[in-house]
């Protein structure tokens, strides 16, 4: 398979949010945001929990109060992912958070008023070795940029983002990671490519309420993909209303199209047609989710004929072509004297695969600075 990768990635500095470095040539880290309530911590607890097993790099858990902090403490020692505390206004939850174990401060300097709280949350921050994510949405920008612009521009969010950094700057801060994010898909790309022009620091990308699942998708998809085809970005959030551990899901697929992370199975399937010898579309929706927990990369062919199937078992680890009655088997691009039974093609496929990925990665962990 072509395996050569056109993507330059832009030179950033890098941060550690908890154990998992972003920037500095790191691998992109994918993470999600819960939507329970906070202060309900077997809530929280359960879904952070789900988010960890598709995967999720990091975290954000939302701290609007004081009880949420409170929960969050809770919530931190029961699970193992790093986690970013979103607080917008109150410094005192930021501090709090922090004595807590924080991993990373989602928190607009400029937003939290006087100077010495900004200087109290920049210390606590520094003194705690812990990030700072600048956060710009293109739909709560500041009144005076509003009346400046007149509508959300990539101008107007490079200057809302240029602000927090300038306070950063002046505390000698540079522990930080920056997002710019717009419902619009060409609105946030432009941002951000602005924003990688004036900063070096790791820049967090999302294009933020892109929609429901199909929707959401089909925008994150879109935008983010042209910023990682430039190079840009260093972490990512696919927004959906929908389920997060879909936003995990999705935000892999998205890295692995583009070759930039190869986490789990790489299904190369065929749309199916008159020609296909099973059901080719069964086959795979069944696969893919008896296999998520697989996390060893690999490609896997399922093609319902002998037209493409041969070209793309050859360059897969495993390779199904289809025929009649029975299908041919490839493994590591060979042929195999065995046939695969249509009639029960799912659930022998699942047990090669299985025994490949075993071989391949038998401990069954993928660590992110080695991916």
């Amino acid at each position: 398979m072509f395996s050569e990768n056109p993507i330059k990635r832009r030179k950033t500095k890098q941060i550690m949010v908890g154990n998992v470095p972003v920037g500095g040539g790191a691998p992109i880290s994918v993470q999600s945001m819960t939507n329970t309530l906070t202060t309900d911590v077997q809530a929280t607890v359960n879904q952070i929990k789900a988010l960890e097993n598709v995967g999720a790099d990091i975290v954000r858990v939302s701290v609007p109060t004081m009880d949420a902090a409170e929960a969050f403490k809770q919530i931190k020692q029961q699970v193992k992912v790093p986690l970013v505390a979103d607080i917008h206004f109150d410094y005192r939850i930021a501090l709090k958070v922090a004595e807590y174990g924080v991993d990373c401060l989602r928190i607009n300097p400029g937003n939290i008023g006087r100077e010495d709280r900004v200087r109290a949350v920049v210390d606590a921050a520094r003194d705690k070795n812990i990030p700072i994510r600048i956060g710009v949405n293109g739909g709560s920008l500041e009144r005076d940029i509003q009346e400046k612009y007149r509508e959300p521009t990539p101008e107007a969010l490079l200057e809302s983002a240029m602000r927090h950094v300038d306070i950063l700057d002046r505390l000698n801060f540079d522990q930080f990671k920056v997002s710019v994010k717009a419902s619009d898909v060409f609105l946030a790309v432009g941002a951000y490519r602005l924003l990688s022009n004036q900063i070096d620091n790791p820049l967090h990308l999302g294009i933020t309420e892109a929609g429901g699942f199909r929707s959401g998708t089909v925008k994150s998809s879109v935008g983010l993909g042209m910023l990682l085809a430039e190079g840009i970005g260093d972490t990512l959030r696919v927004s959906l209303a929908a389920d997060p551990v879909q936003e995990i899901k999705v935000g892999f697929d998205i890295l692995k199209s583009l070759r930039l992370r190869s986490r789990g199975i790489n299904f190369i399937a065929c749309p199916s047609c008159s020609r296909q010898e099973f059901d080719v579309i069964s086959t795979v929706n069944a696969l893919e989710e008896r296999l998520e927990d697989i996390l060893t990369p690999m490609d896997v062919s399922i093609i319902g004929c002998v037209v493409n199937g041969p070209g793309e078992a050859l360059v897969s680890d495993l390779g199904l072509t289809g025929g009649a009655k029975k299908s041919g088997f490839y493994l590591d691009g060979e042929r195999q004297r065995e046939r695969i039974d249509n009639s029960d093609v799912i659930d022998q496929l699942e047990r090669k695969i299985r025994a490949k990925a075993d071989l391949i990665n038998p401990d069954k962990k993928i660590d992110i600075k080695e991916v």
